[in-house]
């Protein structure tokens, strides 16, 4: 991982941003964190899609999902998760 005094790039706060959302970023990787996004629009955009893709699937129900999109979600959690355990 970076350093406190190194900025943090685009990529680097794609892969902390669900850390920054549960409050889980220790001081220095928060103000690295924060600093990015101050100045960076394109991920200050990523990160309100982000909260806006929490916001709306908070909502969602199992009677919202049509039989094929309920089945084709099982099926890419299959996928997913075969792929994670190498088997």
């Amino acid at each position: 991982m970076t350093t406190d005094t190194q900025a943090l790039g685009c990529q680097e706060l794609v892969e902390l941003v669900t850390e920054y959302l549960e409050g889980a970023l220790d001081g220095a990787e928060l103000a690295r964190f924060e600093h990015h996004l101050a100045g960076c629009g394109k991920c200050q955009e990523y990160l309100e899609q982000f909260r806006q893709t929490i916001r709306v699937t908070g909502m969602l129900t199992v009677d919202d999902l049509s039989p094929e999109s309920e089945e084709a979600l099982v099926a890419a959690f299959r996928g997913w998760h075969v792929a994670e355990s190498g088997g």
